[in-house]
């Protein structure tokens, strides 16, 4: 058994999410062929059958790097020979002319294979596209939110991160959801909700649980006031407007929110405290520290960025992720495609 056949198996989450990917096959595409991590991935998808897999390249290019690999159940597509070309063109041309693109700009963008990938997903032609292995994260988002743009009822594309703590002592039997790790700077207290909200729905489509959400700060309670505290304040105010279906407390700090002795010293009345599984931090600064500090200094499993908020999914890749990553997200990718036509109906 090979290192990633052994990590698949030994990931207690992403063991459900593969289960999961697995019930209602989707079809994913991955736009950088060129990359060996890509076709080790393509590889290992095809042989776990988590998803079928469209290539965007080649063909011969594309062979020359499977030597050793079995892709023959990959669909192989050269953007360059498409019969849909014209039609990509068109749809981009009038999705942008109101931005002043020119049909000339349009087909010159359909060129590049993270367009014409998610073009593919917003035709329907696959579920979903999964890059960033050799691509920014500004590349490989800005097609999706030219052409995808966001949910129904959705304001913001935001990220998270499942963390996969070995001490199972805390959150969800270990596990954990961190928002927003990747994309939001610093969001406004309205968007602090927004990702909280979000976060809840696909914490709860990922594990099928209830989420408990925090809304972290230096302050429990107004234990200090400031203008950073008191956005978390209002964050919480207009999440629980939203959602108040679901449990969302703040403003929390992170021990009263995971540590159950301190959350009923810090703030006895609060039905979240001591027992938050999703945490929701104020800024991108504290976000990314944070699960970069429990994956390092924890040794936690961290899987994602995983996107959320876009009308179809596209997820986004660390450029230095390997092909295990890869084999993950795509997982994950699948799971958001079997859940999006629910989310729109909804």
């Amino acid at each position: 058994m090979d290192r990633m056949e052994r990590g698949l198996l030994d990931m207690s989450f992403m063991d459900g999410v593969i289960s999961k990917a697995k019930s209602e096959v989707k079809t994913i595409v991955l736009p950088e062929s060129e990359n060996i991590r890509t076709i080790l991935a393509t590889a290992k998808v095809l042989e776990h059958e988590i998803a079928k897999v469209v290539l965007l390249g080649n063909e011969a290019s594309i062979e020359k790097l499977t030597e050793g690999y079995d892709i023959s159940g990959a669909k192989i597509v050269d953007i360059y020979k498409s019969d849909l070309m014209d039609d990509y063109v068109e749809t981009f041309y009038e999705l942008r002319k109101s931005k002043g693109i020119t049909k000339d700009e349009a087909a010159v963008a359909m060129k590049n294979p993270l367009y014409y990938g998610v073009m593919m997903v917003k035709k329907g032609e696959v579920d979903g596209m999964v890059a960033g292995a050799i691509n920014s994260t500004s590349n490989t988002l800005r097609p999706a939110l030219q052409i995808l743009k966001t949910s129904p009822g959705t304001k913001l594309v935001s990220s998270f991160f499942m963390m996969d703590v070995p001490d199972r002592s805390f959150g969800l039997d270990g596990l954990f959801m961190f928002a927003d790790c990747a994309l939001v700077e610093n969001p406004t207290a309205e968007e602090m909700a927004e990702i909280a909200v979000a976060s809840a729905r696909s914490f709860e489509t990922f594990v099928g649980k209830q989420p408990i959400v925090a809304m972290l700060s230096y302050s429990t309670y107004g234990s200090a006031k400031s203008e950073m505290t008191q956005k978390v304040v209002e964050a919480t105010r207009l999440a629980k407007e939203k959602a108040p279906d679901l449990m969302i407390d703040g403003e929390l700090q992170l021990d009263a929110a995971i540590i159950e002795s301190i959350g009923r010293s810090k703030a006895p009345n609060s039905a979240v405290a001591g027992k938050a599984n999703v945490l929701v931090f104020p800024d991108l600064n504290s976000g990314n520290i944070g699960y970069k500090l429990t994956q390092r200094l924890a040794k936690a499993e961290a899987h994602g960025p995983v996107i959320q908020g876009l009308a179809k999914p596209v997820n986004d890749l660390s450029r230095g992720c390997s092909a295990e990553d890869i084999v993950n997200v795509v997982a994950l990718t699948c799971v958001q495609a079997q859940r999006a036509p629910r989310r729109q109906q909804e």
